[in-house]
């Protein structure tokens, strides 16, 4: 039974490192902000919270699962909060985001 723990653990750390990487790469390939609020927000919300259910995994049935519990419901909350506050505050500055195909000129809502 052991063995299927670790086996989890590895494949729900894999997966999050797996995202966090996928998600550096988005800042840098996507065009504007906004696409780029989008990949770091959905990657670092998926990534912290896979990273943080294998390390469940790993802590066991102590006070450690309970503060990475914790850590885990803030972070639910207070993730996807931040990115929606910095997103409508971009808009709010007037920043328009990149509409239509790379190499053209953007277009307006």
């Amino acid at each position: 039974m052991n063995d299927w723990i670790d086996l989890v653990s590895w494949v729900c750390l894999l997966a999050g490192a797996f995202f966090a990487i996928s998600g550096g790469v988005g800042i840098l390939r996507f065009p504007d902000f906004f696409t780029r609020m989008h990949a770091t927000g959905v990657t670092d919300t998926l990534c912290a919270g896979l990273i943080l259910v294998g390390l469940m995994f790993q802590a066991g049935w102590s006070a450690a699962l309970l503060k990475l519990f914790l850590i885990l419901a803030f972070l639910l909350l207070t993730s996807p909060t931040a990115a929606h506050a910095i997103a409508k505050a971009a808009l709010h500055g007037k920043l328009e985001p990149v509409l239509g195909p790379p190499g053209e000129p953007p277009s307006k809502f």
